[in-house]
This record gives C-alpha cells, sequence and structure tokens, in this order.
C-alpha cells in the first residue's frame, strides 16, 4: 500500500485543526483519491437518526471519494467535552483495537491520500491510561502540527512537539494559524517558532471563512 497519510494535531482545542485539514484534503483531492477521517468526536448533533459532527462532515465534504459518515468518524459523541469522559456517560469503551478496526477500513478504499485529525490536543486521553497519541505512534503516521497563534503558543508548541518526539513520531510539517487575526509581535513568534520546531513551516494562515480561502497561504507540495 502506497497511501500517504498525516494525522493532523494541534496545540490546544479550537486551533483550526479541521479547517487546516478540510484544506489539506481538498488539496490532496486534486492529486489524487483522498479522504479524511476523525476517529474521535465529541459534540454530535443528531441528524436523520444518527449522531453525526460538524468538524467530520467538513472532512466528509472535502474528499472526493464517497464514504459513510460512520466511516469517516466511528466515534460521536453527543456531549462537547473531553471524549473520554463522553465515552463513559454513554457507556462506551475507546480501546486501541476500535481505532484500529476502523482506521483499516480505509485499506479497502484504494487512497493516494489520508487526513486523519485528532481530537483536542496531541494527548488526548482515551481512557485507562490510553491515549490517542500513543496510538498514532502505534500507527507510525507522520504529524503536522497546527499552532493556534496567541500569547502563550511558543510554550504550548514547543511542550507538543516535545511529547511528538518522545512517543517516536516525526513532525513532517506546522502550520501558523491567526485565530483572532494578528497577534502582537505575531511574526517575532513565528520567527521563534521557526527555530524551535524541527519541521517546515507549510504556510502562516490569517483568519479566513473558508477552508478554501486558505490554499493560497500554504505550501503542501512536499507532502505529496
Amino acid at each position: 500500500m502506497n497511501r500517504k497519510t498525516y494525522f493532523v494535531t494541534a496545540t490546544d482545542t479550537e486551533c483550526g485543526k479541521t479547517f487546516f485539514s478540510s484544506a489539506l484534503v481538498s488539496y490532496l483531492s486534486k492529486q489524487g483519491k483522498a479522504a479524511g477521517f476523525k476517529p474521535i468526536a465529541a459534540g454530535c448533533d443528531l441528524i436523520d437518526g444518527q449522531f453525526k459532527n460538524e468538524d467530520a462532515l467538513a472532512l466528509q465534504q472535502a474528499s472526493n471519494v464517497e464514504l459513510e459518515y460512520s466511516t469517516v468518524n466511528p466515534i460521536a459523541l453527543e456531549p462537547a467535552i473531553a471524549p473520554h469522559i463522553a465515552a463513559a456517560e454513554a457507556g462506551v469503551e475507546i480501546t486501541f483495537e476500535s481505532l484500529t478496526q476502523a482506521y483499516a477500513n480505509f485499506d479497502q478504499q484504494h487512497l493516494d491520500y489520508l487526513v486523519v485529525e485528532g481530537a483536542g490536543g496531541w494527548k488526548l486521553p482515551l481512557g485507562n491510561n490510553n491515549y490517542l497519541s500513543d496510538w498514532v505512534a502505534e500507527q507510525e503516521l507522520s504529524v503536522i502540527l497546527v499552532v493556534g497563534l496567541k500569547l502563550g503558543c511558543l510554550n504550548h508548541a514547543l511542550l507538543t512537539q516535545e511529547s511528538i518526539k518522545a512517543t517516536g513520531c516525526k513532525i513532517v510539517g506546522w502550520v501558523a494559524n491567526s485565530l483572532h487575526g494578528e497577534m502582537p509581535y505575531m511574526q517575532q513568534n513565528i520567527e521563534t517558532l521557526q527555530q524551535a520546531i524541527d519541521a517546515p513551516l507549510l504556510g502562516v494562515l490569517p483568519k479566513l471563512n473558508k477552508p478554501s480561502e486558505s490554499l493560497h497561504f500554504l505550501n503542501l507540495s512536499n507532502l505529496l
């Protein structure tokens, strides 16, 4: 299997993972068969009798392969809280085995590219002292880090990079995302991160309305 797979994580929740992931899937869809996969989503609405998450729906829409929603987002939890707490409330156990089985469904799609979007930040608890980051390491996925530009982002980014490396994973690129427009001394912060993060900067995203608009600000050619 020659499929290229990328895991998109972030320095925190609400840092723009889905915005970037959707843009990346759209870009890769122009190069070959590409799809998005959000294994775990908390914060779902009941749509046509099924719990669905807006982030997973965005990934599904960006893909150029027709997939059932349950394939794109196999673990869909209603409350917008930490997934392991939401899962416990729903009587659901999130295991590496269930994640791996859901991930294996994409082997049948003969994809050229798969973008896996995490939930929250890098070290997401799954319960029973298991973390999504350890599953990512087990699958040997290449990691793309989205850094939400705000006061404190330097510490968050460096600690996240340290944790990613500690699991044995490799960061293949990172994105600086302007969450609320330009932050004070934004360029200086970006330059500090460029020196500290051991991966190429894929782009600096201004505050935008649509993921498709972000492609003008990204250089993704080295991901092909």
